[in-house]
């Protein structure tokens, strides 16, 4: 199980960083940044990952349980990840309004 989401995790980042690098136009650029933050969400998870464990929630004496530290910075991780795709995208309407493209190449071109 953790092979595969490890796999996934590591996937994910490939194809991530791979939009990020060769994208041109904004709003997919947005899209792949939030496919590289669910990679390294699902990275972080994976780390607070025991067989066996129980939820820290359970008052049992002897079990495992799993470190909920990575789940809570998860959370905070996903808000945060909201907000800032929030706020690209306003950036994005507000260039379109203002330059009619979202293409990077061709906002280069005004700033000449």
């Amino acid at each position: 199980m953790e092979a595969i989401l490890a796999t996934t995790a590591f996937a994910l980042t490939a194809i991530g960083l791979y939009g990020l690098l060769t994208c041109r136009h904004m709003i997919r650029l947005v899209l792949c940044f939030n496919i590289l933050e669910a990679a390294v969400l699902l990275a972080i998870v994976l780390l607070a990952y025991r067989p066996e464990a129980l939820a820290p929630l359970v008052r049992d004496g002897e079990h495992a349980y799993v470190f909920p530290l990575p789940h809570a910075l998860a959370v905070t991780a996903i808000v945060i990840g909201a907000s800032l795709t929030a706020l690209m995208l306003a950036f994005i309407v507000r260039i379109y309004k203002s330059r009619g493209t979202v293409y990077i190449d061709e906002l280069k071109e005004w700033r000449r």
